[in-house]
This record gives C-alpha cells, sequence and structure tokens, in this order.
C-alpha cells in the first residue's frame, strides 16, 4: 500500500510498505481521511514530544477516518462497509488507570503516530474494533478525522468541572481551541472569551459560538476580560495555544478558586510560573492528556447541531501531497486553520 513515510526531520516521501495484517479482535479500515494535528507538526519538524521520539522510517496522522473493509475473528458489532471514526488510543483495559475510568493514562496505551506505533497517513490501517465509532450518514469521512480534536474539547469541558453558566476564557482558536469553544457551550457555559492573534481564527470563534473574541497582540486581555466579569475573571480559563505567554497568563486571568485547564503543548516544556498566584488564590490547574469514553458523545454533538466541524477544514490534500500538507503546516498561511488529507480509495 501507499504511505507517506517520514525519512528525517521535515523530510516525507511517498512510498510502498506491506498492507496489515488483522488479529482477531480488529478490523481492516481503509482510511479515508486524516488530519494533520499539532503533534504530527512536532513530530515532522523537532522529530519529539517530550519523551516520545520519532525513529525514522516513521508514518503520522492520528485523526482519521475510514471504511471497515475486513473483520477478524473475534469482532462483533461491526460489517464490512460501514464507515467509521478511528479512537487513535487502545490501552491494555487491565491496568489501575483502565480499571479506574481514566484508560487515557494507561501507561501501555498504544496510540497510532506516538512512537513507536506508525500511524495513518497510509491507504490501510489495522485497528482494534472496540475503538471504531460508525459514522451517521449525515457526516463525511473528514467530519469522522475532526471528532479527535473535538474529543480534547469535551476532555477539557470534563476536566474544567465546570457548573451550567460559569464565564470562561479559552486561549487559542486554532482546530483544538474551537473545537475547545463548541465543547464548553454545548455543556452549558455562560459567557464565553476566546483569545488569539490571527484574525481568521478570530472570525471562525464567532461563527461557531456565542462569544467575545480579542486579539491577544492588541489588548492587555488579562485586564479587559477582568474588567467584563465585574473585577472577578473568569471561573475557568483552558489554554490550548501551547504558547508561554497565554500559558503563564492563565493564573493571572483565573478568578480565585477557579480552574486553569491545560491543553496545549508547548514547544518548551519548562515555562517559569508565578507560582504565588494559584497559591493565593486557590486555584486548581489541571492537565488534559487525550480523551476517554469521549468519542461517542462527540459524535452526538454534531449529530444535534450542537458542535460544527467541516467549516474549520480550510486545506485539503490528497495522499501523495501529504509531504506538502505538513510542510504547509509547519509555517501556516494566515487563512489556515485546519487541513485534512484525503484518500479517494
Amino acid at each position: 500500500m501507499r504511505a507517506a513515510i517520514m525519512n528525517d526531520l521535515r523530510d516525507v516521501a511517498m512510498g510502498d510498505i506491506p498492507d496489515p495484517v488483522i488479529k482477531p479482535h480488529e478490523a481492516l479500515v481503509q482510511v479515508r481521511s486524516v488530519g494533520v494535528c499539532g503533534s504530527d507538526i512536532h513530530y515532522y519538524a523537532h522529530g519529539r514530544i517530550g519523551g516520545y521520539i520519532v525513529e525514522p522510517p516513521f508514518i503520522l496522522g492520528h485523526e482519521c477516518a475510514g471504511e471497515v473493509v475486513a473483520l477478524g475473528s473475534l469482532v462483533s458489532g461491526l460489517s464490512v462497509g460501514d464507515r467509521v471514526a478511528v479512537e487513535p488510543g487502545v490501552p491494555c483495559r487491565r491496568c489501575e488507570f483502565c480499571a479506574g475510568g481514566r484508560y487515557n493514562l494507561c501507561p501501555d496505551v498504544v496510540f497510532l503516530a506516538t512512537p513507536p506505533m506508525q500511524g495513518a497517513f497510509c491507504e490501510y490501517i489495522s485497528h482494534d474494533a472496540e475503538f471504531l465509532f460508525k459514522l451517521p450518514d449525515e457526516m463525511n469521512f473528514a467530519d469522522g478525522a475532526m471528532l479527535e480534536p473535538l474529543s480534547t474539547g469535551i476532555q477539557a469541558v470534563k476536566r474544567s468541572g465546570m457548573t451550567v453558566g460559569d464565564c470562561v476564557f479559552i486561549y487559542g482558536m486554532g482546530p483544538i481551541g474551537l473545537s475547545t469553544l463548541q465543547a464548553f457551550l454545548a455543556a452549558g457555559a455562560g459567557k464565553v472569551y476566546v483569545g488569539d492573534m490571527r484574525t481568521k481564527r478570530l472570525e471562525m470563534a464567532l461563527e461557531l459560538g456565542t462569544c467575545e473574541a480579542f486579539d491577544v497582540s492588541q489588548v492587555d486581555v488579562v485586564g479587559e476580560i477582568r474588567e467584563r466579569s465585574a473585577g472577578l475573571g473568569p471561573h475557568i480559563v483552558v489554554e490550548t495555544a501551547g504558547a508561554k505567554q497565554s500559558t503563564l497568563e492563565t493564573v493571572e486571568m483565573a478568578r480565585r478558586g477557579g480552574t486553569v485547564v491545560l491543553v496545549g503543548l508547548a514547544p518548551d516544556p519548562t515555562v517559569p510560573m508565578n507560582m504565588l498566584a494559584p497559591i493565593d488564590k486557590e486555584l486548581d490547574v489541571r492537565g488534559v492528556f487525550r480523551y476517554c469514553h469521549t468519542y461517542p458523545t462527540a459524535i452526538a454533538l454534531v449529530e444535534r447541531g450542537a458542535a460544527e466541524l467541516r467549516s474549520m477544514v480550510t486545506h485539503q490534500y490528497d495522499l501523495e501531497a501529504t509531504p506538502m500538507a505538513l510542510e504547509d503546516s509547519v509555517d501556516p498561511s494566515p487563512d489556515r486553520i485546519k487541513a485534512i488529507v484525503n484518500l479517494d480509495g
């Protein structure tokens, strides 16, 4: 089968690799759409994310959807021809974290395009059938791939402990930020503010949800939001951009007794932070690592119109153009929000 193979930093070329062989509990999925994620770009440009280090040859891509073309002998509940979204992580289902309902923290999880597991910028993948979710008729394959960033947004809501009516601020209006915005609104957030430095992304935020949008390069966003919230600040501040400055500002902006939710992957893992702020304010600072039991919720939100994914896809490529899709995403143009690689099959 054809695959986009990473041979070195910023060096991806098309090649032929063997078709995958399915195990009894797996299905063979013909890949139809794959999103270009920020983590793909980290691996592509830097070769690592924390302790996860790419050893070429390697295949990127984990936000994906496709069509079931073969089933293992133990698979039930799926049929050949089913259109499915692929939840990319498969946990062990035996450890303390899996047993406790937080399988995203499983130390033995196997996750697409996370070394050493190969990814989905290829024609076929084999995947545990339990982590394949049927797509409603009204959802296309690109929608199915976009359920992955929406799942991250849903997990951010879960981790925030939001109460209906809470005031929320979200830094970063890339695909994760826009998905997080929609997830908070669907969950019953009250006043929602968002910030970014790109006009296109702020415009998209306004189109996708009821919020107020701020260009954080032009205003003192901490002071602005504090003024608009009776001097208190938001109940919840979410950082999805992975930027140093916005990470530092989260604890300054959040109100006393509030919650900071960290989602974005900062290029430098060490960010010096004012630690007196979370102590003095008694803030809860919570991380988000992927997601857990979110795909059915994500599908339901899209089905009832509470989340809209398609308009976020601003750039599309075919499989043979995957190297261009990745390179174009390293230093994206101002109008770029989400790139999708589509395979005609």
